[in-house]
C-alpha cells in the first residue's frame, strides 16, 4: 500500500510540475482583440500530505483539522504541494494560504461534512456560513490533480417540488426536512442526518448557504483537473480578483439544483477559461460585477478569454450579469460548445444591477437542444425584487442602470432552440445597442426573433433564421 501511495504522489509531483511549465500564451492566438494575458503560477518545490498530519481517508473520521494544519505547516515554510491522496476525505470548512497548492489524486475525494455547525462564521456580522474552500487576499493558490471535491450540497438545497419526479421527491422526504409553500418546496431542515440547524426557520437558513470555493482579493489562481461538485449554493466563485487560470476542471450538479451556478467570475481581472465542462442547475459560464469595493484596485471584470469549454445544462451557456455594476469589458468567448442548456447566449440585467458592458467578442459557439433563446438580451431581470423599477427612476441620481453596447456574435450555429433572438431594453434609456450579430444560423421552433425595435438596437447581417419544420 505505501508503495501504491508512493508511486502516486510521484505520478502527481510530475504532472503538478508539467501543469506550472504549460504556455497559456496560444491560447490568445487570432484573437478580434487584444487582452491581457494570464500570468504562468508555480509553487515552491515543496511538499507534504495529509495524512503525515492525521487525515484518515475512511469517510468517517473528520479530517479538518489535520488538512488544515497541512496547509498552515507548509505555508509557515514558503508554501508548496499538500498533497491529497486515494481515499474519501470527509472534512469542514478549509482555508487555502499564499503559495498552495492542493493537489487531489485521481481517487480522491474531498467530502464537506453535512454538520452545518461546523460552518457557522465567527464573525457576528456574516450574513452567511462560511464557504467549503476560501482564501482572502492570497498570492499563489492552487486546486490541481484530477481528484473531486463534493461539497454535499442536498444536505443543503431547498427543492422545487415541480422540478423533480415523484421517486426523486420520495428520496427527499426519505432526507428528513420539511415541505413549506403548500407543499411546492422542500428545505432540509430536521434532517435525518441528526445534525443541528443553524437558524430561526428553514428559510433563513436557506439563505445563509455557502458556496464551494469562494475567494476575495486574491491573485494568482490555478484551478486545473479538479471536479467541483454538488456546492450548496454557487460552485467556483472568485471575487475581486486577478490572473485566474482554470485548465481543464468539471463543475456538474443536479439540473434542478437551486442557485447552482458553475463559474462565476465577479468583478475579476485577467482570467482563462479552457478545456472544462459544466453541467449545473443555474448559470453556466457567468461574469458578475457588482458594488464597487474599497481596499482593492480590482473593480468591475476586465481582459476574460473562455475558449474550448462545453456546457450542458445551465440557465445560460455564456452569461453576463446580472450584476453589471462597476463594468465588464474586452471578453472574448470562442470556441464553446452548449448542449441542453436553458439559454445559450444571456445577457441580463436590470435598474439597480447595471454597469456597461462593452468590447465583448463571441464566435464559434456550436449549440444543439436550447429550450429558450440562443441569444437573449433582457434589461428587466427580476424585476419584482428591483429596488427602484422603471417608472419611478428620479432621472436626477444614478440608478446603477444597465448597458450593453459594442458585443459582436459571429458564426453562431444553434441547431434547435424556441426563440433565435430576443432583446429588449428600458423605454427612455439607451440600454441595449450597437450590437452586431452576424454570420449565424439559428434553427427555431416557435420564434424567429422577439426585438423591441424602441428599446433595442440590433444589427443583423447574414443571420439564418430557420423554422424547425423547415430545417429537417
Amino acid at each position: 500500500m505505501k508503495r501504491f501511495i508512493t508511486g502516486i504522489f510521484a505520478f502527481m509531483l510530475a504532472c503538478g510540475v508539467s501543469a506550472q511549465n504549460k504556455d497559456y500564451s496560444r491560447y490568445y492566438d487570432g484573437l478580434p482583440i487584444e487582452i491581457k494575458q494570464v500570468s504562468a503560477i508555480t509553487f515552491p518545490d515543496r511538499s507534504t500530505d495529509i495524512i503525515r498530519h492525521g487525515a484518515v481517508g475512511d469517510g468517517v473520521t473528520l479530517c479538518t483539522g489535520a488538512i488544515q494544519s497541512a496547509i498552515d505547516s507548509l505555508a509557515a515554510l514558503g508554501g508548496g504541494r499538500v498533497e491529497i491522496p486515494m481515499g474519501v476525505w470527509l472534512t469542514g470548512p478549509l482555508e487555502l494560504r499564499s503559495n498552495i497548492n492542493l493537489v487531489l489524486d485521481k481517487n480522491a475525494i474531498l467530502y464537506f461534512s453535512p454538520d452545518k455547525s461546523l460552518y457557522v462564521d465567527s464573525e457576528p456580522k456574516a450574513s452567511r456560513f462560511r464557504p467549503c474552500i476560501t482564501a482572502v487576499r492570497c498570492t499563489n493558490i492552487g486546486i490541481t490533480g484530477n481528484g473531486m471535491i463534493d461539497g454535499n450540497g442536498a444536505q443543503w438545497r431547498p427543492v422545487k417540488r415541480g422540478k423533480v419526479s415523484d421517486v426523486e421527491w420520495r428520496d427527499y422526504r426519505d432526507m428528513g426536512g420539511v415541505e413549506l409553500q403548500d407543499g411546492n418546496m422542500w428545505y432540509p431542515w430536521k434532517m435525518k442526518s441528526g445534525y443541528p440547524d443553524m437558524a430561526a426557520t428553514p428559510e433563513k437558513q436557506e439563505k445563509k448557504r455557502n458556496d464551494l470555493f469562494r475567494v476575495f482579493y486574491c491573485e494568482n489562481i490555478l484551478l486545473e483537473g479538479v471536479t467541483f461538485q454538488n456546492a450548496p449554493k454557487f460552485h467556483v466563485h472568485p471575487f475581486n480578483s486577478r490572473n485566474i487560470i482554470m485548465d481543464g476542471i468539471t463543475v456538474r450538479c443536479p439540473w434542478n439544483a437551486q442557485n447552482g451556478d458553475a463559474i462565476d467570475l465577479s468583478d475579476c481581472h485577467r482570467c482563462l477559461i479552457v478545456n472544462s465542462t459544466v453541467d449545473a442547475g443555474d448559470d453556466g459560464l457567468c461574469l458578475k460585477s457588482s458594488e464597487h469595493k474599497k481596499g482593492t484596485d480590482i473593480n468591475g471584470v476586465q481582459d476574460v478569454l473562455l475558449r474550448y469549454n462545453t456546457v450542458y445544462h445551465a440557465h445560460g451557456g455564456f452569461v453576463i450579469g446580472s450584476e453589471d455594476i462597476c463594468g465588464i469589458t474586452r471578453v472574448v468567448a470562442t470556441d464553446c460548445r452548449f448542449s441542453g442548456t436553458d439559454t445559450g447566449l444571456r445577457f441580463k440585467s436590470a435598474i439597480s444591477r447595471g454597469g456597461r458592458t462593452q468590447d465583448i467578442y463571441i464566435s464559434d459557439i456550436m449549440m444543439a437542444d436550447i429550450r429558450g433563446e440562443a441569444i437573449v438580451f433582457e434589461c428587466t431581470y427580476n424585476l419584482a425584487n428591483a429596488n427602484v423599477k422603471p417608472g419611478e427612476v428620479d432621472q436626477t441620481k444614478p440608478y446603477n442602470i444597465p448597458e450593453f453596447t459594442d458585443i459582436h456574435i459571429s458564426d453562431i450555429i444553434c441547431r434547435g432552440c424556441k426563440t433565435g433572438i430576443k432583446a429588449s431594453g428600458l423605454a427612455g434609456y439607451d440600454c441595449v445597442h450597437d450590437i452586431d450579430i452576424s454570420d449565424c444560423t439559428l434553427v427555431y421552433t416557435r420564434d424567429s426573433t422577439i426585438i423591441d425595435p424602441s428599446t433595442a438596437r440590433l444589427n443583423l447581417n447574414n443571420v439564418r433564421l430557420i423554422p424547425a419544420k423547415k430545417a429537417e
